[in-house]
Protein backbone atom coordinates (compact mmCIF):
# COMPACT_ATOMS: atom_id res chain seq x y z
CA UNK A 1 0.00 0.00 0.00
CA UNK A 2 1.66 3.40 -0.89
CA UNK A 3 1.07 6.49 1.17
CA UNK A 4 -0.42 9.80 0.70
CA UNK A 5 0.66 12.85 1.96
CA UNK A 6 -2.18 15.80 1.29
CA UNK A 7 -1.57 19.82 1.66
CA UNK A 8 -4.26 22.11 2.15
CA UNK A 9 -3.90 26.52 2.00
CA UNK A 10 -7.31 27.33 4.39
CA UNK A 11 -8.11 30.54 5.43
CA UNK A 12 -11.15 30.67 6.68
CA UNK A 13 -12.01 28.01 4.11
CA UNK A 14 -10.55 25.66 2.23
CA UNK A 15 -8.46 27.29 -1.16
CA UNK A 16 -6.42 24.94 -2.19
CA UNK A 17 -5.29 21.16 -1.85
CA UNK A 18 -2.62 19.45 -2.65
CA UNK A 19 -2.20 15.27 -2.70
CA UNK A 20 0.76 13.63 -3.53
CA UNK A 21 1.05 9.89 -4.04
CA UNK A 22 4.79 9.18 -4.04
CA UNK A 23 6.38 11.18 -6.94
CA UNK A 24 3.10 11.98 -8.42
CA UNK A 25 1.17 15.17 -7.87
CA UNK A 26 -2.39 12.79 -7.49
CA UNK A 27 -4.57 15.99 -6.94
CA UNK A 28 -3.95 19.83 -7.16
CA UNK A 29 -7.07 22.15 -6.92
CA UNK A 30 -7.59 25.59 -6.49
CA UNK A 31 -10.74 27.08 -5.78
CA UNK A 32 -11.16 29.22 -8.40
CA UNK A 33 -11.69 32.35 -6.76
CA UNK A 34 -8.09 31.77 -5.89
CA UNK A 35 -6.21 30.92 -9.06
CA UNK A 36 -3.74 33.78 -9.53
CA UNK A 37 -2.48 34.32 -6.34
CA UNK A 38 0.13 31.59 -6.00
CA UNK A 39 -1.15 29.07 -3.74
CA UNK A 40 -0.70 26.51 -6.35
CA UNK A 41 2.65 27.67 -7.59
CA UNK A 42 3.52 27.16 -3.73
CA UNK A 43 2.23 23.50 -3.37
CA UNK A 44 3.87 22.98 -6.25
CA UNK A 45 7.33 23.97 -5.12
CA UNK A 46 6.74 22.05 -1.67
CA UNK A 47 6.04 18.88 -4.39
CA UNK A 48 9.52 19.72 -5.50
CA UNK A 49 11.33 20.31 -2.36
CA UNK A 50 10.03 16.70 -1.44
CA UNK A 51 10.55 14.95 -4.68
CA UNK A 52 13.89 17.43 -6.07
CA UNK A 53 13.95 14.83 -9.16
CA UNK A 54 10.90 13.81 -10.49
CA UNK A 55 7.68 14.91 -10.39
CA UNK A 56 4.67 13.22 -12.22
CA UNK A 57 1.22 13.95 -13.02
CA UNK A 58 -2.13 13.83 -15.42
CA UNK A 59 -4.70 16.66 -16.41
CA UNK A 60 -7.34 16.29 -19.12
CA UNK A 61 -6.21 17.73 -22.39
CA UNK A 62 -9.03 20.26 -22.30
CA UNK A 63 -7.59 21.77 -19.29
CA UNK A 64 -6.00 24.44 -21.10
CA UNK A 65 -5.61 26.64 -17.60
CA UNK A 66 -3.78 24.09 -15.78
CA UNK A 67 -1.67 22.83 -18.59
CA UNK A 68 -0.35 26.47 -19.23
CA UNK A 69 0.53 26.47 -15.34
CA UNK A 70 2.40 23.32 -15.22
CA UNK A 71 4.29 24.17 -18.36
CA UNK A 72 5.42 27.43 -16.42
CA UNK A 73 6.40 24.96 -13.76
CA UNK A 74 8.58 23.34 -16.08
CA UNK A 75 6.68 20.07 -16.57
CA UNK A 76 6.62 18.56 -20.06
CA UNK A 77 4.01 16.64 -21.56
CA UNK A 78 5.18 13.24 -22.55
CA UNK A 79 2.42 11.41 -23.14
CA UNK A 80 -1.42 11.80 -24.51
CA UNK A 81 -4.57 9.56 -24.08
CA UNK A 82 -7.76 8.92 -26.56
CA UNK A 83 -9.98 9.06 -23.48
CA UNK A 84 -9.27 4.98 -22.32
CA UNK A 85 -9.94 6.14 -18.58
CA UNK A 86 -12.87 6.00 -16.00
CA UNK A 87 -13.76 9.78 -17.01
CA UNK A 88 -14.01 8.81 -20.29
CA UNK A 89 -11.56 12.36 -21.42
CA UNK A 90 -8.67 12.83 -22.95
CA UNK A 91 -5.77 13.59 -21.03
CA UNK A 92 -1.78 14.23 -20.73
CA UNK A 93 0.81 13.08 -18.38
CA UNK A 94 3.17 15.38 -17.42
CA UNK A 95 6.72 14.99 -16.43
CA UNK A 96 8.86 17.55 -14.42
CA UNK A 97 12.89 16.34 -14.17
CA UNK A 98 15.17 18.32 -12.11
CA UNK A 99 17.66 20.51 -13.91
CA UNK A 100 20.11 22.76 -12.20
CA UNK A 101 17.86 25.87 -11.27
CA UNK A 102 14.28 24.16 -11.57
CA UNK A 103 13.74 23.72 -8.24
CA UNK A 104 13.71 27.60 -7.20
CA UNK A 105 10.49 28.76 -6.54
Amino acid sequence: MSSRDLWVASGTEILAMMVLDGHWVDQLYVDPTWTGRGIGSRLLAEAKALHPDRLDLWTFQSNTMARRFYERHGFVACEMTDGSNEEGAPDVHYLWVATPDSTAP
